[in-house]
């Protein structure tokens, strides 16, 4: 990848936050997933929203795969052997794409195919006021592509985890292989366009170990009226239910022990939401494979989420370790702290690496090279 800005990349420290309970027999891959990569080509620094009839400038502009390369970027730079399955387009996005993830965070693509023919999908966001707004445009890859919705392959490789995006009314047949081999099924949805807001039609939920919408997914899903309720009715269906919460932070319910937990949200001043849902749901699935008491997890997925709208693009701005650590460190700076709000992230201490950078951390941002490395 180029940075726009000259200067060098800049790489993430390697932790292995599973380093104490790897062993011989453990599968090769610690997460997998599957899903369509775009394009995301993310303009920054407009004031205001574009008006019609007229031509904005932007500050900033950055690229990055986006789609469900948000999810593997945030996996990979927690620490996690990252295994992720897509269709490619053969053009130069999907070169793009293809060396951004493989060279440049690690993440096996051997399940992957590059489709010949297909144009990649591509999002184009524009990020102002905290908010954003994106135009997309993208094609089915090809039945010839031979692979399962979405860039799923036959068989899915062993994992300790995968994690499934489900579709109402539509079973991927991957998930249920796979969580009778033993993976553990960490499942999120979108919005229902069909309004029909019926958990039945989620059925590959009866394979997944953990549940993860919204609030509003939540309560529009059980009928209850507010999302705490909602993640205790959704334990009838999974054992565990977790339920984020926006700036308030997120809720979790674990049927198998009867044990619940909530942990507020870390205050920041957002520059893009993009992909802060899939850097959450990467935090907590990190902690859980760790073994990390259920509060534990919730705070760090809290965590990892406020620290990537902090950043502009999806992929661009998921957190590794060195962000953590440097946000660490600096919380703990501050003299009037809260020390009742230190002591909830005390469980860090240990598993950071050594920070020389200074906080804020801000990225070379990437432009779209076209050509492989050689």
């Amino acid at each position: 990848m180029i940075p726009s800005n000259g200067e060098r990349p800049y790489r993430h420290a390697h932790v292995d936050p599973l380093a104490e309970l790897r062993s011989p027999a453990d599968p090769p891959w610690d997460v997998y997933l599957t899903g369509t990569v775009f394009l995301d080509i993310i303009f920054t620094g407009l004031d205001s929203a574009p008006v019609r009839g007229t031509e904005s400038w932007a500050r900033g502009m950055g690229s990055s795969p986006g789609g469900v390369a948000n999810m593997a970027t945030a996996l990979a730079r927690l620490g996690l052997k990252t295994s992720l399955a897509a269709a490619f387009g053969d053009d130069h996005y999907g070169e793009y794409c293809w060396d951004a993830l493989e060279q440049g965070e690690g993440i096996d693509l051997t399940t992957s195919r590059t489709v010949p023919g297909w144009h990649s999908p591509v999002t184009v966001s524009m990020a102002y006021e905290g908010e954003r707004t994106m135009v997309s445009h993208g094609h089915e890859p090809p039945p010839e592509a031979a692979l399962i919705p979405e860039g799923a392959p036959e068989h899915a490789p062993r994992a300790r985890a995968a994690v499934a995006s489900l579709t109402p009314g539509t079973r991927a047949h991957w998930i249920a292989e796979s969580a009778r081999a033993g993976t553990r099924i960490f499942a999120d949805v979108g919005w229902d366009d069909t309004g029909r807001w019926d958990l039945a039609g989620l059925a590959d939920l009866e394979h997944c170990e953990a549940f993860l919408p919204n609030a509003e997914e939540a309560m529009r899903y059980t009928g209850a009226d507010c999302p705490r309720a909602a993640a205790h009715a959704l334990t009838e269906y999974v054992p565990l239910a977790v339920v984020t919460l926006g700036s308030e932070g997120a809720y979790a319910v674990d049927r198998r022990t009867g044990e619940s937990a909530e942990v507020p949200a870390i205050a920041v001043e957002a520059l893009d939401p993009t992909g802060a849902g899939d850097v959450f749901v990467a935090g907590f699935v990190m902690g859980t494979l760790a073994d990390w008491p259920l509060a534990d997890r919730l705070a760090f997925a809290g965590l990892t989420a406020a620290l990537s709208v902090q950043e502009f693009g999806g992929s661009l701005s998921a957190p590794g370790w060195s962000e953590v650590a440097a946000w660490w460190r600096r919380v703990q700076s501050v003299d009037d702290q809260d020390p009742t709000a230190l002591r909830r992230y005390a469980f860090l201490e240990g598993l950071l690496p050594e920070v020389t950078r200074p906080w804020p951390l801000r990225r070379a941002v990437p432009t779209i090279g076209f050509g492989r490395s050689a």
